[in-house]
């Protein structure tokens, strides 16, 4: 469940300064040196977070972070800027550029990991890694248990990751498509009917505490967490 940081730097030592830090801190680190490379990994699999370098060989940060914005795929995912740049206006046109935040050179490595974590809670609140409750259904995604009560409830990893965005995602209506896409990932391709079973072992191994009706199937759409 640790988030994914891609780290897009051309300068192999703050490359592997912002890698070490990041895995440090817990999360999951994916690299690329140019904005085409880190263009080909979110193709390939969406981060939860991009550390963009203004300035790149061949297309600029800036470039890509406008790119990432105006497709439908990518227009949510958190960015922040990275650059020595330290003009206001330099800022205000990373910012309007789509950045959700602005990190100067030099940095210091605590502040970088305070920023990426305060960009993912107010961009993605589900991958701050604090606990959730609903109803006595207690999930705590950084022990990776689950409990009703004083009782731990066991569940596989992928009933562990579907009950996770249930739960932090309360009272909406999902396709299976969408289950896939936002639990599995969207770059794996499996039929939608598995949803369907792996739904089945989450509601039997909640039901033996009660919270097995809260996942409600809707008829003809997909699937909503009940959180009243």
């Amino acid at each position: 469940m640790n988030p994914t940081i891609l780290v897009v730097e051309d300068e192999p030592a703050i490359q592997e300064l912002l890698a070490v830090n990041l895995k440090h801190a817990g999360f999951l680190v994916a690299r690329a040196a140019s904005a085409e490379e880190g263009d080909a990994v979110i193709r390939a699999a969406l981060p939860d977070l991009v550390m963009l370098d203004w300035m790149l060989p061949g297309q600029s940060g800036i470039a890509l972070a406008r790119k990432l914005r105006a497709d439908e795929r990518t227009k949510e995912l958190p960015i922040i800027m990275l650059t020595a740049r330290v003009h206001e206006e330099d800022k205000i046109q990373g910012l309007e550029a789509g950045a959700d935040d602005y990190i100067t050179k030099p940095f210091s490595p605590k502040e970088m990991v305070a920023r990426v974590r305060a960009v993912l809670r107010r961009r993605s609140p589900h991958l701050a890694g604090e606990a959730i409750n609903i109803g006595g259904l207690k999930l705590n995604p950084a022990t990776h248990r689950v409990t009703s009560g004083d009782q731990n409830i066991e569940l596989g990893p992928t009933e562990f990751r579907l009950l996770f965005f249930f739960m932090t995602h309360p009272e909406r209506v999902y396709t299976r498509a969408q289950l896939l896409d936002d639990v599995w990932g969207d770059h794996v391709f499996i039929e939608e009917r598995t949803v369907d079973v792996h739904i089945r072992r989450l509601r039997a191994a909640l039901e033996p505490y009660g919270h097995h009706e809260r996942i409600e199937t809707v008829r003809g759409t997909g699937y909503r967490f009940r959180g009243n």
